[in-house]
């Protein structure tokens, strides 16, 4: 089984024409309905979700976090638009295995490899003069609420991406495989923002980056510096 290979070419020399100003709104566009998807999936978990909540209350609604929310979202779009230079001028090339099999193996590449990265990045962010000039305005949110996924300082959301497209211009992923991640990546940052354990308990032996997992780190900010798994916390011993 494998995707239409010749409708996956046809969309991406739609897009190859786009001229900037098309691309600028189309990131723009994108990157907000991503930002109000993550809104309304935390929202909705929030309230329907009948597991205790992992800290008394959640993290109060700033207008300071809606402007720092909405400056990710333009930082995303910027990343996006850097990731469309570099492939319109051959620095990225988008693979053409569309095999169900190919896709899967390719998104779990990005997943383990972007959790090596991001524990890294992570784990230097708290460094104490990058975490005071970057990363503090993050863990104001001790308990969370759904803007916390979206309040970074512009270089930590400009860092994560840029760490993206380094690994997009060392292998050739294909369009599906990266848009699969990307949605997993959205999806995997909002649960793990929610004050609630979204996952069963017996995941935090399986090595999932489960919510609570993560809500640890936002309490104790020595430990669980990874992000869709705790493998590397694992080895690295920062796990909690």
């Amino acid at each position: 089984m494998s995707f239409n290979d010749t409708e996956l070419s046809g969309y991406l020399e739609i897009f190859w024409q786009f001229s900037w100003s098309q691309w600028l709104m189309f990131s723009l566009i994108t990157n907000v309905l991503l930002y109000l998807f993550s809104i309304g999936m935390y929202l909705f978990i929030d309230r329907t979700c009948n597991k205790d909540v992992l800290q008394e209350k959640d993290h109060p609604v700033t207008k300071s976090d809606f402007y720092l929310s909405f400056l990710t979202v333009i930082c995303n779009s910027l990343v996006m638009l850097i990731g469309v230079f570099l492939w319109k001028n051959g620095w990225i090339e988008l693979g053409q295995k569309y095999s169900v099999k190919a896709v899967v193996l390719e998104v779990i590449a990005l997943l383990l490899l972007m959790d090596l990265l991001m524990y890294f990045f992570h784990y230097m962010a708290h460094l104490p003069f990058i975490y005071k000039l970057l990363h503090g305005k993050h863990h104001e949110h001790i308990s969370t609420n759904y803007l916390s996924l979206f309040v970074l300082h512009p270089l930590e959301t400009i860092g994560f991406g840029l760490m993206m497209l380094v690994l997009l211009m060392g292998y050739d992923f294909s369009v599906i495989s990266i848009s699969v991640y990307l949605i997993i990546n959205l999806i995997w940052g909002t649960i793990g923002h929610l004050n609630r354990e979204f996952f069963p308990a017996s995941f935090d032996r399986l090595f999932v980056g489960t919510t609570r997992f993560h809500n640890q780190h936002h309490l104790d900010e020595t430990k669980n510096f990874g992000f869709y798994t705790s493998i590397w916390d694992r080895l690295f011993g920062t796990y909690k």
